[in-house]
């Protein structure tokens, strides 16, 4: 991976070129909590599925998680900050607008890099996240302290255990995820919602009780539709066939 300093921050990235002559609009994928771009983006196709559609495809592990350096302030994880890593990223690589896409946690991060950044956002997908961009502020607090638990075995809360057993898959250092947790669970006001301009997509699993109802939160915004994945809850809607047919007909959409 390629690294580059994000005000003062190392952070590890990919570019991928696309594999075909009909190139669109660069896109910036933007990961989830305790994930990373390899679990969110690689493995699951993505990648594979945008660069076959022309798309130049950036993915990075955001501060605190995959390769990028970890930190352990709370205060150094503001979805605000964390937005700005995703918009240095697009400095350092010369481009100056492009499509972003954020699942979850990263869902909120590309919220609020649409609302900082205007000017480099294009299209905005909106996966993982409903209505509790606004009205919550992430995940539920204890996510931290399950990341703090001596084992897996000494939680019994299905959520807790749902995200210290993914923590744990993904080989994450479990003391920079809970400062991550503490840090970035703000809740976006309506007015900063209804200020994202660009056309916006958002897409959570019929299933998925993380996200909130996508709905409410697109009734919000100028330029907003929605997507729900059949079948899915939060975690199996990533890789999901309907997910990626309706982010490639909307990034369509946006270049005719």
């Amino acid at each position: 991976m390629q690294e580059f300093l994000s005000d003062g921050v190392r952070l590890a990235f990919l570019d991928f070129a696309p594999t075909t002559h009909d190139i669109g609009e660069p896109i910036l994928l933007i990961h989830g909590f305790a994930s990373n771009h390899g679990v969110n983006w690689v493995f699951p196709q993505w990648v594979k599925t945008l660069t076959h559609a022309g798309r130049r495809t950036i993915v990075f592990d955001n501060r605190g998680h995959g390769r990028s350096e970890k930190l352990y302030d709370p205060a150094r994880y503001s979805p605000w900050i964390m937005a700005r890593d995703a918009a240095n990223l697009l400095d350092h690589l010369g481009v100056p607008r492009a499509d972003v896409m954020g699942y979850s946690m990263g869902a909120r991060i590309a919220a609020h890099m649409a609302v900082e950044t205007p000017e480099k956002v294009r299209g905005l997908v909106l996966a993982g996240l409903g209505i509790h961009l606004v009205d919550g502020d992430g995940l539920p607090a204890g996510i931290a302290d399950a990341m703090e638990a001596p084992s897996l075995g000494a939680l019994t809360d299905p959520m807790q255990r749902m995200f210290r057993s993914f923590a744990e898959a993904t080989k994450s250092d479990l003391p920079a995820l809970a400062a991550c947790m503490r840090g970035s669970r703000h809740a976006m006001s309506e007015a900063d919602v209804a200020s994202i301009a660009a056309p916006t997509l958002i897409c959570v699993g019929s299933e998925d009780d993380v996200a909130g109802s996508p709905e409410p939160l697109a009734a919000m915004m100028p330029h907003a539709r929605t997507l729900v994945i059949p079948g899915r809850d939060h975690n199996r809607s990533v890789g999901d066939r309907v997910y990626k047919q309706g982010v490639l007909a909307f990034l369509n959409d946006l270049s005719n």
